[in-house]
C-alpha cells in the first residue's frame, strides 16, 4: 500500500469523537465500591488563572499516563481533578475589573475546564471540586473546630509584614525591596493577633518520618529536613552587668548549637523585638529609630540573610560563663530572629561568617577557637571563619579536645553550675520549624469559625451554623479587608450568652486550602470532611505529581494536616503521599523588540542562514534580539497557549512532545522543531497501522518460505512491552518513549518486508506486534491510539482493554556473553548457548587469541567458570 492510498491521522476530527465517547460511557468515573485494587494518582490542582499553559500540559500528561496504565493493568483508579480557588489574584481582579472574585473565579474555571478536557485526560470530572465552594471550605471550618478542640489550634501574637496603605498583612514574597509589591508603601515589622496550627509540636514526628518516605526524591526529602531544622545544642544563661540594663533584667538566655565556641565569644546580639532591646529603647531614642529601621525590613530568612548587617551598640553588658571578669557589649542586630531559639545569640567571628562579617564592621576582637588538626597553634582568621572540625585553641580547659568533646565538657560545667536558682546551661533540641500562621486579612478566603465576644472571649461557631459563607455584597473601594467594612456580615450574637458579638474577619492562608483536598476527593460529597473508612481505602495517594516549587511549605503543610485529621478521627493514617514525582518545568527562548519589549513566539519569524539564528518581527519585519531559554512565564512573553498547539497538530502531538523530549524531572525546551517531530511520529504510528491492517486484511498469502524472522518480531513486542510497563511505573517516560521508537522501527520494517500480503505465520505475528504497539503507546497519545485500535477492527475501547502480558519465556536469550579474565583482568569475551558444558566453555575461552597470547603454548595453573557469569584464567 502506497502513502497515497493512506489518508493522514486528522486529530481535529477524532479527539473531539473520542472524547465523547469516553464521557458518554463514564469510563473514568469510578466507584468506591469497586472490589479491585485501588491506585490513587494525583496531580497538584491548579489555581484557575483562566488559561492553561503548557507546564500544566506536562504535568497532567504525566498523570494521566500513569492513571491510563494502571487503570489498564486491572485497577480501580481514582484519578480527580479540582480548582484551588481562593486567593488574592480574584481580590485584585475585583479592584482591578469591577467584577466579583466569585464571578471572575467561576469564570476563569469554566475557561480551563474545557481547556483541559481538550487534552483527552482521563479524569474523574464527577469528583471535581473547588475550594471556594462553601461545601469543601464548610468542611474545612469543620477541621478547624476540631482542630481547635484537640489543642492544634491556638491565638497568639506575632511579627507579620503589614502594608499600611492596603492595610493587609504581606506574604514574604510580596515584600519587594522593603515596599508593598502592590501600594509601594514601606512595609513595617507588626505584632498582630493571629491564628495558628501548631505544627512545631508535630516537628519531631515529622522529621523522624521523612525517613519512611523512599518513594519521594531524595532533594525534597532534604529540603524538608534542613526546613524542619534539627539542632542539638544549650540553652546557657548569662549574667547581666548590674546597672548596665534596664530594671528587672539580670540575665539572657541564649540558645546555642556551638557551646565549645564560647572562649571565641566577642559580642553579645539580640532581635530589634527582643524584650531586652525594646525596654532599652524606652531610654534612647536612636536605639529605638534603629528598632523602626529594623522593622521595615522583610521578615523572610532570605530577606534577612542579603541585608547588609546591622548592629546598634547598647549600653548593656554581659558577663562571660565561665570567667566573670570578662564583660562582653551587647548589640542590638537586624540579623537575629526572635522566632528562633530565644532571639539572642553570642556572636564568634572565628566559627561563624555572619558573626565575623559583623566583627570586622564594628572593630570587634576574633579570637580562633579551632584550628585544622594539621594547622599550627598560631592559626588565626582573615577574611573566611573557619566552620570545620579540629582541635580547640585560646580556650583554658578545653584545648586539645575535639569540638564534640568540648561541647560535653562545657555542657557538664555549666549544667552543674547554678545561676538564679536554675542550672546555667542545659542541653536542648531546637527546631527551625514554627508554628503556621494562617490568618489573612482579606476577603477571598475560608472564613474562620470564630465568634469574638466581650463576656466569653473567642467562641467556636456552632457546627450547625456551618459553612460560615462569606457575603456576596462587598465593595473593593477601600484599602483593608473588606470583610471588616461589611454593615452587618460581621455582628452576630454571642452563641454563649447571647450578647453582641463580632466575627471573626480574618480568612485562612489558601495553603489551608491545598493540605487535604486529596483527603476530599475520596468522598467529595460527603457531609463530613471525609467518609474515614473510605479514605482509608484511597489513601495513601500512591502517586502525587507536581513542581519542585511546592516541596517545602505545601508538603509539609499536608503532612501536618494529615497528622492532624488522624488524631481527630477524620482519617487513619499519618503521611499523605507514597510516591511524589516533581517534574522539571517548560521552558523557551525570550525574543525583544528593539524597544526592549518582550514579545510573543507567534509574533516572531525565526531564520537560519549557515547556522546563525536571525529572528524578525512577524508584522513589521524589522529585527528582534533572541535572548536566553527561560521558564515560560507571562511576563516575558515566552509563552505558548495550548489551544493553538491542538487546533494545528492535536493533543496527542503535544502530549507527545511533552513526554519524550528529555527526562521528566528536567525542564524541557518547548521548540518548533521539537513539536513538529511530535507531529510526524503520530503521523507515521497511524501509516503503519494502515499499512498493517491492509495487509492483515489481504487475502492470505500461501504457505512458503517465511519472509520475516517471526520469533525476533513477537520478541520485540514482548520486550518493550515490559521495558515501557517498567519505565512507566518509574516514571521514566522518556525511556518509555525510545522502547516505543525502537518497536514502531521493527514493525516498519517488517511490514516494508511482507508488502501486500503475508503468510499465516507472518500474519499471526505482524498481528501482534502492531497491537501491542498501538496499546503501548495509548496512555501517551489516547486519541490516536484509539483511532488505529478501530482501524485494526477492534471493536471495545483501548481505553477499556487490559495491558498486554509479557511472556518472559520469550525474553530468554538462547545465548549468553561471559567476560573472560587473565588474572583477574578482563581480556575479552566469549558467546556460548546459556547452560553450556564446561568443556566447551574451557574450549572457547582458550580459543581467544589474548588468553593464547598470555599463554605462551602453557596449560593455565586454574580455570573458574561460573556458570552463565564470566571466566577467570589463571596462569
Amino acid at each position: 500500500m502506497s502513502e497515497q492510498d493512506i489518508e493522514r491521522y486528522n486529530p481535529r476530527e477524532m479527539e473531539p469523537h473520542w472524547q465523547s465517547v469516553w464521557a458518554e460511557r463514564d469510563t473514568f468515573v469510578i466507584d468506591n465500591n469497586d472490589p479491585r485494587e485501588k491506585y490513587y494518582v494525583l496531580e497538584m490542582f491548579p489555581y484557575p488563572s483562566g488559561n492553561i499553559h503548557v507546564g500544566h500540559v506536562r504535568n497532567y500528561a504525566m498523570g494521566d499516563v500513569v492513571a491510563r496504565y494502571h487503570r489498564a493493568r486491572g485497577k480501580n483508579v481514582l484519578h480527580p481533578m479540582g480548582w484551588d480557588a481562593f486567593g488574592l489574584p480574584a481580590e485584585n481582579a475585583a479592584k482591578q475589573k469591577g467584577v466579583h472574585p466569585a464571578e471572575w473565579t467561576y469564570a476563569n474555571i469554566a475557561a480551563m475546564r474545557d481547556q483541559l478536557k481538550l487534552m483527552g485526560l482521563s479524569l474523574d470530572w464527577t469528583r471535581e471540586l473547588a475550594t471556594c465552594d462553601p461545601d469543601y471550605y464548610g468542611q474545612q471550618q469543620k477541621l478547624f473546630l476540631d482542630f481547635l478542640e484537640a489543642g492544634f489550634v491556638r491565638r497568639k501574637k506575632s511579627k507579620v509584614n503589614w502594608d499600611p496603605v492596603d492595610e493587609t498583612v504581606l506574604a514574604n514574597e510580596q515584600v519587594i525591596d522593603g515596599r508593598g509589591w502592590r501600594s509601594g508603601a514601606e512595609v513595617e515589622q507588626k505584632e498582630l493577633t493571629q491564628w495558628f496550627f501548631t505544627i512545631s509540636d508535630f516537628a519531631e514526628d515529622l522529621l523522624d518520618s521523612i525517613d519512611t518516605l523512599d518513594g519521594w526524591p531524595d532533594k525534597v526529602r532534604l529540603m524538608q529536613r534542613n526546613w524542619i531544622g534539627r539542632s542539638e545544642g544549650m540553652l546557657i544563661r548569662w549574667e547581666i552587668v548590674e546597672g548596665t540594663a534596664p530594671e528587672g533584667h539580670t540575665a539572657l538566655d541564649v540558645f546555642t548549637t556551638r557551646p565549645d565556641t564560647l572562649f571565641g565569644a566577642s559580642f553579645m546580639a539580640v532581635a530589634a523585638d527582643h524584650p531586652l532591646a525594646r525596654a532599652a529603647a524606652k531610654a534612647d531614642p536612636e536605639l529605638s529609630a534603629f528598632i523602626d529601621k529594623c522593622r521595615r525590613m522583610g521578615t523572610s530568612v532570605a530577606a534577612l540573610e542579603t541585608a547588609e548587617k546591622e548592629g546598634y551598640k547598647t549600653a548593656i553588658h554581659v558577663k562571660h560563663p565561665f570567667d566573670p571578669e570578662w564583660e562582653l557589649p551587647l548589640y542590638v542586630a537586624n540579623f537575629v530572629l526572635m522566632d528562633y531559639g530565644t532571639g539572642a545569640i553570642f556572636g564568634c567571628p572565628s566559627g561563624d561568617q555572619r558573626d565575623l562579617d559583623f566583627a570586622r564592621k564594628y572593630d570587634l576582637p576574633v579570637t580562633a577557637v579551632v584550628k585544622p588538626e594539621d594547622a599550627d597553634d598560631d592559626f588565626t582568621i582573615t577574611d573566611t571563619a573557619y566552620v570545620g572540625d579540629g582541635v580547640m585553641i585560646n580556650s583554658q580547659f578545653l584545648d586539645g579536645l575535639s569540638p564534640k568533646d568540648a561541647f560535653d565538657e562545657v555542657a557538664r560545667r555549666l549544667e552543674n553550675a547554678q545561676f538564679e536558682g536554675k542550672p546555667q546551661g542545659e542541653r536542648r533540641v531546637n527546631y527551625r520549624l514554627r508554628d503556621w500562621g494562617i490568618s489573612r486579612q482579606r476577603y477571598w478566603g475560608c472564613p474562620i469559625p470564630i465568634i469574638h465576644c466581650d463576656n466569653c472571649g473567642t467562641v467556636p461557631v456552632s457546627e450547625t451554623d456551618l459553612p460560615v459563607k462569606l457575603p456576596e455584597d462587598v465593595t473593593f473601594d477601600r484599602p483593608g479587608n473588606p470583610l471588616d467594612h461589611h454593615p452587618t456580615w460581621k455582628h452576630v450574637s454571642c452563641p454563649s450568652c447571647g450578647a453582641d458579638a463580632l466575627r471573626e474577619t480574618d480568612t485562612m492562608d489558601t495553603f489551608v486550602d491545598s493540605s487535604w483536598y486529596f483527603a476530599r476527593f475520596t468522598a467529595p460529597k460527603a457531609a463530613s470532611p471525609t467518609e474515614p473508612a473510605m479514605a482509608t481505602d484511597w489513601l495513601p495517594v500512591d502517586q502525587y505529581i507536581g513542581g519542585i516549587e511546592h516541596a517545602i511549605l505545601h508538603l509539609l503543610y499536608s503532612r501536618f494536616f494529615t497528622r492532624a485529621m488522624h488524631r481527630t478521627g477524620h482519617l487513619k493514617l499519618d503521611e499523605p503521599f507514597k510516591g511524589l514525582f516533581t517534574q522539571g518545568m517548560v521552558t523557551h527562548e525570550t525574543y525583544k523588540d528593539k524597544a526592549g519589549e518582550w514579545l510573543f513566539p507567534e509574533d516572531v519569524v525565526l531564520a537560519n542562514d549557515a547556522g546563525k539564528r536571525s529572528a524578525t518581527h512577524a508584522k513589521t519585519g524589522e529585527p528582534v534580539s533572541i535572548g536566553s531559554i527561560e521558564k515560560m512565564s507571562k511576563s516575558k512573553r515566552n509563552v505558548v497557549a495550548p489551544e493553538d498547539i491542538v487546533k494545528t497538530y492535536g493533543a496527542d502531538t503535544a502530549r507527545w512532545f511533552v513526554l519524550s523530549d528529555s527526562p521528566p524531572e528536567r525542564d524541557v525546551q518547548w521548540t518548533d522543531a521539537g513539536i513538529e517531530g511530535a507531529w510526524r511520529f503520530a503521523q507515521r504510528l497511524w501509516r503503519l497501522t494502515a499499512e498493517a491492517a491492509a495487509i492483515l486484511d489481504a487475502p492470505q498469502r500461501d504457505a512458503g518460505e517465511t519472509r520475516i524472522d517471526t520469533a525476533a518480531l513477537v520478541r520485540e513486542a514482548h520486550r518493550a512491552t515490559r521495558e515501557v510497563g517498567k519505565a512507566i511505573e518509574t516514571i521514566r517516560f522518556n525511556v518509555a518513549v525510545a522502547n516505543i521508537y525502537e518497536l514502531a522501527n521493527t514493525v516498519g520494517k517488517a511490514i516494508s518486508t511482507l508488502g501486500d500480503a503475508a503468510n499465516g505465520e507472518e500474519r499471526q505475528a505482524l498481528s501482534s506486534a502492531i497491537r501491542r504497539l498501538v496499546m503501548l503507546a495509548g496512555p501517551f497519545v489516547p486519541h490516536l491510539a484509539e483511532t488505529c485500535w478501530r482501524r485494526l477492527g477492534e471493536e471495545a475501547l483501548l481505553a477499556e482493554t487490559k495491558w498486554p502480558e509479557v511472556d518472559e519465556a520469550l525474553l530468554v536469550e538462547d545465548t549468553v556473553t561471559l567476560p573472560v579474565q587473565v588474572n583477574g583482568k578482563r581480556r575479552g569475551e566469549i558467546a556460548v548457548a546459556r547452560g553450556a558444558p564446561q568443556a566447551d566453555i574451557e574450549a572457547a575461552t582458550l580459543s581467544l587469541d589474548a588468553v593464547q597470547r598470555m599463554l605462551e603454548g602453557r596449560a593455565p595453573k586454574k580455570l573458574i567458570i561460573v556458570p552463565d557469569r564470566i571466566v577467570n584464567v589463571v596462569i
